[in-house]
């Protein structure tokens, strides 16, 4: 096993090229699906650094190979994330972003940077590991269907299928460096739900003439409360939110349909499906009690992240043993969602959370317009994922 100064080594060699990567990332952010500029960055740097791969999956999602010594042996899987966020940034950074209305806002800029880097310090060191290291920079995170799936459909797992896949995710709440992770259920499934309430519209002096869908959909949202309220159970993690509403009247004239856009989420798939059953009779029933029609459409979203108990546990060991026994600690199950779910039902996976907060300056949380990591976490990123993988290649399994 290469010893872990080596690899603090490198990645302190390594750092101010990678925050380079970061600062090109966020100056030059790309929506979902359109990832195409910055697709192109990482393969030049794989081209000029020798290393093959597979571009172009599912649109502008990557992925590749580096091979130690008898490659066949074990392999293990390392994901990054690639879109950006339709959000106008509001910080003073040198790097701001230079395309308007688009923002990396949820430190993906800051997962490819760290996997640039741990690529490059995992070429230097191929001649001294055993098995080899499939590397994945996925688009579309942030909207569904979710790159994630779609570069599984397209295939990436059928030559080569590691025995793990790993990825991380920044973390402003947490000081910069730490790690927080937990066995088992990590984060939530997520649905997007569609519910357009219909009536007749008409003049808003004469309500007896028409069939209010205003009020009627105001009813609808407070019944749906009770999915949560009444309806789970109190130990089951369980939120439901309704986050547009848009009834286009005006101060005369009531409108015929209201439209309402939704979320549901939760930790267990039978209850999940449940849900999908109450907001569909509750909407409909409750539209119905005011002469309304309910028409509910559920976008199915992505499955809880699930941690796997021995995986988690070997991370856990392994990254105490390079950040340190006081940087590690245990995650709270978060409502939060990511499509990394699904390399979860493929092969084992482990997904853990990097403190990236600035000392010193206020939290402001992923998705803010004034979101940004501390760049010293690439450090702590580079150091985590090059450790991790080697420590894994070197065992016979995760319990090694």
């Amino acid at each position: 096993m290469i010893d872990k100064d080596t690899i603090i080594g490198l990645s302190d060699k390594y750092f101010n090229e990678t925050v380079s990567f970061r600062r090109y990332f966020h100056q030059h952010p790309e929506l979902s699906k359109k990832e195409k500029e910055t697709s192109a960055f990482i393969c030049k740097k794989l081209d000029e650094w020798g290393i093959g791969y597979n571009n172009n999956i599912y649109g502008y999602g990557i992925f590749g190979f580096i091979d130690g010594k008898e490659p066949h042996t074990r392999c293990i899987a390392l994901r990054a994330d690639m879109d950006a966020l339709p959000i106008m940034e509001e910080t003073n950074l040198e790097c701001k972003s230079v395309n308007e209305g688009v923002m990396h806002a949820c430190g993906h800029d800051l997962h490819m940077s760290a996997l640039l880097g741990t690529i490059k310090i995992l070429n230097e060191l191929r001649d001294s590991f055993c098995g080899r290291i499939m590397f994945i920079f996925q688009p579309s995170e942030e909207e569904y269907p979710g790159g994630a799936v779609s570069m599984i459909k397209a295939g990436i797992f059928n030559e080569v299928k590691p025995e793990a896949v790993l990825a991380f995710h920044c973390t402003p709440e947490l000081p910069c460096g730490r790690v927080a992770v937990r066995e088992g259920k990590m984060m939530a499934s997520t649905d997007e739900i569609y519910i357009k309430i219909i009536g007749k519209g008409g003049h808003g002096a004469t309500p007896h003439l028409d069939v209010d869908p205003v009020v009627a959909a105001c009813h609808v949202v407070t019944a749906l409360q009770t999915i949560v309220s009444r309806n789970a159970n109190p130990t089951m993690p369980t939120t439901f939110s309704v986050g547009r509403f848009i009834a286009e009247g005006r101060t005369n004239i009531i409108p015929d349909e209201v439209n309402m856009d939704c979320i549901i989420r939760t930790f267990d798939e039978d209850w999940r499906k449940k849900c999908h059953a109450l907001i569909k009779r509750i909407s409909e029933n409750t539209a119905a009690a005011f002469g309304c029609v309910a028409d509910v459409f559920v976008d199915h979203g992505y499955p809880f992240v699930y941690n796997n108990p021995e995986l988690t546990q070997f991370v856990v060991r392994t990254l105490k043993e390079v950040l340190g026994e006081d940087e590690v600690q245990n995650a709270d199950m978060r409502m939060t969602a990511e499509d990394f779910a699904y390399f979860g039902q493929v092969v084992p996976a482990c997904y853990f959370r990097l403190g990236t907060h600035i000392e010193g300056e206020d939290v402001y949380n992923l998705h803010s317009s004034r979101f940004n990591a501390n760049e010293e976490a690439l450090r702590y990123a580079m150091q985590s994922e090059v450790y991790l993988v080697l420590k894994f290649l070197e065992g016979k399994s995760f319990s090694e």
